[in-house]
């Protein structure tokens, strides 16, 4: 296969897929840190290896991404262990926005109920030992009781994070689980099973409902999605999210268990 570099770098460019060494390491953990509650340091802490991890695999990208247009054949290795890499950073990716989805949802409830200052009593009390982690957790509540604003910030944030985290979801029941999002008992369709994207070399997984394919999504685009969280001050509209859930479930009988 004859291929020139150069041109192939500019289609790469209008596919949306910016370079790796343009992108700052900062700007993932700074997009995480943005979300309300997320300042919490240990949440934070994770939010800091995601991004490093995210700069490690975008370099493993990279390079199996120039391996194969040099030698035009799937350096199966390289494939096989930026899979491995790709499925353990969503995992933590994911882990980490659900444990803070969690969060920020009992936390509006209690807001919404009058149970922030019993939750803020409750996590203050002595426990006969100094707990860091319940006292920083009490003192975001007391944030939110002060100032009912952050709460609406909250509720902001779980629009703004809907569609990523939706999508992240759906990928990781299938390849921890082998299962399809949603549907009891439906078997995932080859779950894992990867193929590399030709413009950024990340390995692309198939979003499939049973016999109707969604799409592909891999590392990258999740990475990017949570770049892009500071990027759009508004979140998407409750009928705008609503279509996107509609779409991912699929049409009516979509899946075989």
């Amino acid at each position: 296969m004859d291929i020139d570099p150069e041109e192939h770098t500019d289609e790469h460019d209008d596919r949306g897929y910016q370079p790796s060494s343009e992108i700052d390491p900062a700007t993932l953990p700074a997009a995480l840190r943005s979300l309300e509650l997320l300042d919490d340091p240990y949440l934070s802490m994770q939010a800091t290896n995601l991004g490093m991890v995210d700069m490690f695999c975008m370099s493993l990208e990279d390079q199996l991404l120039a391996t194969y247009w040099a030698t035009d054949r799937t350096p199966v290795m390289d494939a096989t262990f930026v899979s491995a890499q790709s499925q353990m950073w969503i995992f933590a990716a994911y882990e980490l926005l659900r444990t803070w989805r969690q969060r920020a949802k009992d936390s509006i409830k209690w807001a919404e109920n009058g149970g922030l200052p019993t939750k803020i009593a409750d996590l203050s009390k002595d426990v006969g030992f100094l707990h860091t982690g319940r006292l920083m957790r009490a003192a975001q509540l007391e944030r939110l009781l002060a100032e009912p604003a952050r709460v609406d910030k909250l509720r902001e944030d779980l629009r703004r994070i809907h569609m990523p985290y939706a999508r992240m979801h759906f990928l990781r029941i299938a390849l921890a689980k082998h299962e399809v999002s949603g549907r009891k008992n439906a078997i995932a369709y080859a779950p894992g099973y990867g193929r590399i994207n030709m413009w950024c070399g990340a390995i692309d997984f198939e979003l499939s409902n049973g016999r109707y394919i969604l799409g592909n999504i891999n590392r990258r685009d999740i990475a990017n999605d949570i770049r892009s969280i500071m990027l759009n001050p508004d979140p998407p509209s409750p009928e705008h999210l609503a279509e996107f859930d509609a779409f991912m479930k699929g049409p009516p009988g979509g899946s075989e268990a």
